[in-house]
């Protein structure tokens, strides 16, 4: 999410980094832990035992109901048919994964709409529903290590979720159409999956939308790139493909009309914008700097790491937060430069290098906003006109100065007391004084290395907090402990020094 303003939402052991490059990988190690698998081989009657059903959750301790055990997707391929008029959807999803056990049934997390058909390898299989999860009994048990095709054929009017705190995420409509958010369980509201960001998949999203009563084509935009645009006379068809890995939060559809920018970056990246014509005016620079933002950031967490980039400006007043969406960064209305600079920074933190569980998130806000306060140092003209260095920022943030202080001692980053509380100051504030103190603890030689390392490392996969810890510890060859425990584990304010 963004910054916590009124524009916002964008493990404790040590192990080796995890790099996910490809979807075939295993699954994050969170989530093999909590699966309920079965070793060894069984045949006839032992191997009738050793099925089970994969686990209805992955043991996240923030969002217990979310993703699913015993399965690792790789692929999602939806093809949705949408009318804005009635705000009727009609979808078929495609999931490709590989069993992480010998499988009798599995979950996949949905929210709402009705379930017509599901299919396992081509074969009918039994499903039901409970609560948020659809049931899907296969034909024939799966085993470890299969690859399977899951088919859902479903429809109805994708619902919207107030969450604990009173936003809004899920399927939300606009004045001129609609628009997906996902942060933090809201993609459940529009396509089964599995629905933790510790198992991330590749994408192929299929929109098909009729033409407005004077036959103008809506504008639909999502994540990646646009591989085809079919007009069939009534309808248009678009086909937005994403061929990196994405969580499932990130991923993201808004229906209505837009006034669509492209271009390059200076690297040669292309650029998407869609900006609805109510903001346009306000929104002019944006198209300009998405790109200027995008060289700055690569300059300092090291190569973009999608095949393109952009941004969508929406209408949506009362939303009040901004989202991260993978390669184009939602915004509810014309965004301030600071805003702009904290969701295409979550490319790198947060997108890229994902968290592995939910109370990691401060690796992707901490991270996000301190890129606010070294583009406020760097760009903001720092001691001319108002700009303020990092140091400065840091000692607002201490003092209760700077607006954004507000409640950030009321919980330790790492550590949020409940699933409500993920999106609160401590996350964000709180998180980049944590970035900041590292950054005077090793040097800026050394920092910059942590953050260009991290970010290659964890590319396109998982990462979690005590990683993050190890990486600080060997680049700058300091044992840490003190530094950590003090401000990002404590719960009291920490002294100065």
């Amino acid at each position: 999410m963004g910054p916590h303003t009124a524009n916002d939402r964008g493990l404790l052991r040590p192990t080796a980094p995890v790099r996910r490059l490809s979807p075939w990988a295993p699954a994050a190690a969170l989530l093999l832990a909590v699966t309920t698998s079965c070793t060894g081989s069984a045949s006839g009657k032992d191997a009738a035992a050793a099925w089970k059903p994969g686990a209805a959750g992955v043991g996240d301790r923030l969002f217990p109901g979310l993703g699913n055990g015993g399965y690792d997707v790789a692929h999602y391929g939806l093809t949705l048919d949408y009318v804005p008029e009635t705000n009727r959807l009609k979808g078929t999803a495609v999931i490709t994964a590989r069993a992480t056990q010998d499988l009798s049934r599995f979950n996949l997390d949905l929210s709402g709409l009705r379930v017509r058909l599901t299919t396992v390898q081509g074969a009918k299989a039994q499903y039901a529903r409970e609560k948020n999860e659809l049931l899907v009994t296969p034909a024939k048990p799966l085993k470890d290590g299969d690859i399977f095709k899951t088919v859902v054929t479903y429809d109805g009017t994708p619902r919207t979720i107030e969450d604990d705190d009173g936003s809004l995420e899920g399927w939300i409509e606009t004045d001129d159409g609609s628009t997906a958010l996902g942060q933090p369980a809201g993609s459940m509201t529009w396509f089964p999956g599995n629905h933790h960001p510790s198992d991330k998949a590749t994408y192929d999203i299929t929109v098909t939308v009729p033409k407005d009563e004077d036959g103008d084509p809506y504008d639909v935009v999502s994540n990646g790139e646009l591989i085809t645009e079919e007009d069939k006379g009534e309808t248009v068809t678009r086909h937005w493909r994403t061929e990196e890995p994405m969580a499932a939060y990130l991923a993201h559809i808004s229906v209505g009309y837009f006034e669509v920018h492209k271009g390059r970056t200076d690297d040669d990246l292309p650029v998407h914008v869609a900006i609805d014509p109510d903001e346009s005016e306000n929104a002019a620079d944006v198209k300009d700097l998405v790109p200027e933002i995008v060289g700055w950031a690569s300059e300092r967490f090291g190569p973009y790491p999608f095949s393109s980039t952009g941004a969508v400006v929406d209408h949506l007043p009362g939303l009040d937060y901004a989202l991260e969406t993978q390669t184009k960064p939602y915004f509810d209305e014309a965004p301030d430069e600071t805003l702009l600079v904290h969701e295409l920074a979550h490319q790198w933190f947060g997108n890229s290098v994902t968290p592995r569980e939910w109370k990691d998130m401060w690796l992707s806000e901490g991270m996000a906003t301190y890129a606010e306060w070294l583009w406020e140092e760097e760009r903001g003209g720092a001691g001319e006109q108002g700009g303020r260095t990092t140091d400065e920022i840091f000692e607002d943030f201490y003092d209760g100065t700077d607006p954004e202080s507000e409640g950030i001692w009321s919980f330790p980053p790492a550590d949020p007391p409940g699933a409500a509380r993920v999106s609160d100051p401590p996350v964000y504030g709180r998180g980049a004084m944590v970035v900041h103190k590292v950054r005077k603890a090793v040097g800026d030689r050394t920092f910059f290395d942590v953050l260009r390392t991290w970010t290659r490392q964890h590319r396109h996969g998982n990462a979690d907090t005590e990683q993050f810890i190890a990486l600080c510890e060997s680049k700058s060859g300091k044992d840490l402990t003190n530094l950590f425990d003090a401000w990002l584990f404590n719960k009291e304010k920490p002294t100065r020094s």
